[in-house]
């Protein structure tokens, strides 16, 4: 059985003809089994989790406890006590930024890339303005890699913090990430890695990065929206204050004071989304039933003959030079602008992303306007490049 068969919104037609989905790193479809997790969930354990005596909010903590454990093993944490769940990326970059407050001083350097989603620039100037830290950025060459020499003259002695992308959103680069944490442990900086582009498609392994930070949202990896995944260092989790305050994340209240959880509940306050928390480690579920080295093969296969056939429509520029590519195709066609030219592939049936794709800097650096994204995943095949290819083609009548 194919495994399009399992995610239930691929058999479906958009405008007239059979969906081609490829935004997938937008979000990606989710799989029967999540969809069921979620709703059985609903249909037999509603309940609110932990300090409840009664057998439905044990068994939704459960449920909820064996998501966190399989996340740990997900990305090889070394304890389930460094799984946090959040909203997604964003809000996992929000809670490390502003924990971090009372660490960041005046005269600290916080260092990104250009390559950066919007989600991992703002909360750092953000930062940079409580504190009086600097923002610095490490450039792309113009093919969009990193260039690892100025790495090494942005991040000095003075610098506090390294966050960078895993593998970037807009032009697919899997980024040489561990030489840039290396590099930032050299000067006793901390990492953060945004992994949201990178859990999907590549094997994780946090100890062995020895990052301090680590993000990535559920939607990306089948998973529900509204439900992510931070790892922090277990020390480094327990020398943190709280970012909101509330219920879950207390372990004494007095009007005169309050004490706080071990992580990661000091880092979870109020009522979690167990639903979507459930459905989550249902997605881990499904993806492991999927060797990476068949996940890694077809979407390497699907990207060529994109490039491939993409390099010979007359008026198609690849944007972006990747030196290594991981299932993202950004592209330009002569005469359209990326929006309209979205809109002439969805007319035929076509799903992709076209804009800046939250990376302006990053376009404003390579000098566009934005591009066409196709993004790739499990449950393409060659079929759906096909029909991207005669999209394309057929476009450019109307420009």
């Amino acid at each position: 059985m194919s495994i399009r068969n399992d995610f239930p919104v691929l058999g479906r037609h958009s405008r007239g003809r059979p969906l081609v989905y490829l935004d997938n790193a937008a979000t990606t479809q989710k799989p029967q089994v999540v969809i069921d997790a979620i709703s059985r969930y609903y249909q037999t354990c509603n309940a609110n989790v932990h300090r409840a005596a009664h057998d439905l909010a044990e068994q939704a903590t459960t449920a909820m406890e064996d998501a966190r454990a399989k996340l740990c093993g997900f990305i090889h944490a070394r304890q389930v006590e460094e799984i946090i769940f959040t909203r997604g990326t964003t809000e996992s970059i929000n809670l490390v930024a502003n924990v971090l407050t009372g660490r960041i001083q005046d005269g600290h350097d916080i260092v990104i890339t250009e390559l950066e989603h919007h989600s991992n620039i703002v909360p750092w100037q953000m930062l940079a303005q409580r504190t009086g830290a600097r923002l610095k950025v490490i450039h792309v060459d113009d093919g969009g890699n990193i260039d690892l020499n100025d790495a090494e003259k942005k991040i000095t002695q003075n610098t506090a913090l390294v966050a960078f992308t895993h593998v970037s959103n807009g032009l697919g680069n899997i980024n040489p990430v561990q030489q840039l944490i290396d590099l930032a442990k050299s000067k006793d900086a901390l990492t953060l890695v945004d992994g949201a582009q990178a859990a999907l498609h590549l094997p994780l392994d946090v100890q062995t990065l020895d990052c301090d930070f680590y993000v990535f949202s559920g939607h990306k990896v089948y998973a529900p929206t509204g439900i992510g995944v931070l790892y922090g260092r277990y020390e480094l989790l327990c020398e943190l204050p709280p970012w909101q305050g509330g219920g879950e994340m207390i372990e004494h209240v007095t009007f005169a004071e309050s004490t706080y959880q071990l992580p990661p509940y000091r880092f979870e306050a109020g009522t979690p989304n167990i639903a979507d928390t459930i459905g989550l480690g249902a997605a881990i579920d499904y993806l492991q039933t999927i060797p990476r080295q068949q996940l890694a093969a077809t979407e390497d296969q699907l990207v060529a003959k994109a490039l491939a056939g993409l390099q010979q429509i007359p008026g198609v520029r690849i944007v972006g030079e990747p030196e290594r590519r991981l299932a993202v195709v950004s592209f330009l066609l002569e005469g359209g602008h990326p929006n309209d030219v979205g809109t002439l592939l969805d007319q035929q049936g076509v799903a992709v992303r076209a804009g800046h794709h939250c990376n302006m800097p990053l376009m404003q650096r390579l000098d566009v306007p934005g591009t066409v994204r196709a993004s790739f995943s499990l449950y393409n095949n060659e079929d759906d490049v096909t029909r991207l290819l005669e999209a394309v083609d057929k476009a450019k009548t109307f420009l």
